[in-house]
């Protein structure tokens, strides 16, 4: 199993509760019960590991998109610049930010293999028009350095039940994952389009 899996499989759940309702759900989420607080901030049992910080392992920071990164779809009229995703911000305060799509934390940089996984509110402007993507709309990847990637839509799947976290997984093929929401309900399905290289 990848490191990332379960962080992912979190994340993915909760962005198709988040990128309708983000900005316009009023409610914070509820407090965790002193019980749910008590089990995450309890000590493990000591190991050797636990007493010795230099005998565990360090783990490699996931990669981050770097800034100035866009995607384009010209036949939806999509052109957002793509931000790192947070986990803390767009799951959990729910405050994902409009105007932007973002890089879904832990999965793949665009070009470097595996699923390179996207978000967006469904919005005007944002991805809303993805709900009409077609197999064989060109998606384009603008990097910092001005160099395009070019992926071809593959698949469209307009209704994703919200608790199927595995469009999220590593893939060993290079691939586009594009997500947005359908409705403003957590139990809404979610709109993925895949989309492989050119």
């Amino acid at each position: 199993m990848n490191r990332w899996t379960p962080a992912l499989s979190v994340l993915a759940l909760c962005l198709g509760l988040v990128l309708v309702v983000g900005g316009l759900w009023s409610t914070a989420p509820p407090s965790p019960s002193p019980s749910a607080v008590a089990a995450v901030t309890s000590s493990p049992p000591a190991s050797p590991t636990a007493l010795d910080p230099s005998a565990r392992p360090t783990p490699t920071p996931a990669p981050t998109i770097p800034p100035g990164h866009r995607i384009r779809i010209a036949r939806l009229a999509i052109d957002l610049p793509i931000a790192e995703g947070d986990i803390e911000r767009d799951t959990v305060r729910q405050e994902t930010p409009e105007n932007l799509a973002f890089h879904f934390p832990g999965t793949a940089l665009p070009g470097t293999g595996g699923n390179t996984y996207i978000y967006a509110h469904a919005r005007l402007g944002m991805f809303l028009s993805l709900w009409s993507a077609r197999v064989g709309d060109e998606v384009v990847i603008v990097g910092p350095d001005g160099r395009e990637r070019r992926y071809l839509v593959s698949e469209v799947h307009p209704r994703v039940d919200p608790t199927d976290v595995s469009w999220a997984q590593p893939t060993a093929a290079e691939r586009l994952t594009l997500q947005t929401s359908t409705g403003p309900n957590p139990g809404d399905p979610r709109f993925v389009v895949i989309a492989l290289p050119a």
